[in-house]
């Protein structure tokens, strides 16, 4: 045997993964937040009033307009919320997948098929949802506020939970928990099915062809 085929392999820790995935996460949210808000104001823009130009014409009108008015925070506006629970949620996600797998599992060392492999992932969305949705939602309603329209109904991430909660209690606050997990569990299923299955396919060509 080659010194390659004789060295253990070592695993990382469960710290370790939470700390990886949760700076990941951190960048993730910090330079994809501004393309989120402008998607969101662009869904959510009222109809224009006939004879009347809409209020952006475009991506880079919305840009424009929102840096103009709001300044370059304006395009972070809702950021706290997806920052603060980005590490509990990668944190969820992957405990997720690995008690999708176990649960399919006859024994430890049982490879799982695609099928099982999406089903694992799709388990994995499900726990996320539980710290995405209110997340998402008091990120969305942040995000739509528009200078221009007179003063903010919010100051915050923790303003808008405080008010949701007023109106309406957890039942407020967990507004959209459908839509999301429609979102969620799809994509988490192709997430680490896809990953499970690449990986697989690279560590069975190394084998095959160690050069």
């Amino acid at each position: 045997m080659t010194e390659k085929e004789t060295t253990p392999k070592t695993q990382a820790s469960p710290m370790k993964d939470f700390i990886a995935g949760g700076f990941g996460g951190i960048c993730t949210v910090l330079s994809g937040h501004p393309f989120d808000t402008i998607k969101v104001r662009l869904q959510t823009m009222p109809n224009p009033k006939p004879g009347q130009p809409p209020m952006y014409t475009g991506t880079v009108d919305c840009v424009m307009k929102t840096v103009k008015l709001e300044g370059v925070t304006g395009l972070y506006k809702g950021m706290g919320a997806p920052l603060v629970g980005v590490a509990p949620i990668f944190a969820l996600s992957f405990m997720g997948f690995g008690l999708g797998k176990k649960l399919q599992q006859n024994h430890a060392d049982e490879q799982l098929n695609n099928v099982q492999l999406g089903i694992a992932g799709g388990i994995s969305g499900i726990l996320t949802t539980v710290v995405m949705a209110p997340g998402e939602r008091i990120k969305c309603l942040l995000q739509v506020q528009q200078a221009s329209t007179g003063p903010a109904k919010y100051s915050g991430p923790v303003d808008v939970a405080k008010s949701l909660y007023r109106e309406g209690g957890l039942k407020s606050i967990y507004k959209g928990t459908c839509a999301t997990l429609l979102r969620d569990v799809p994509a988490s299923a192709a997430y680490f099915g896809s990953y499970e299955i690449i990986q697989r396919s690279l560590v069975l060509k190394e084998a095959i062809d160690p050069s």
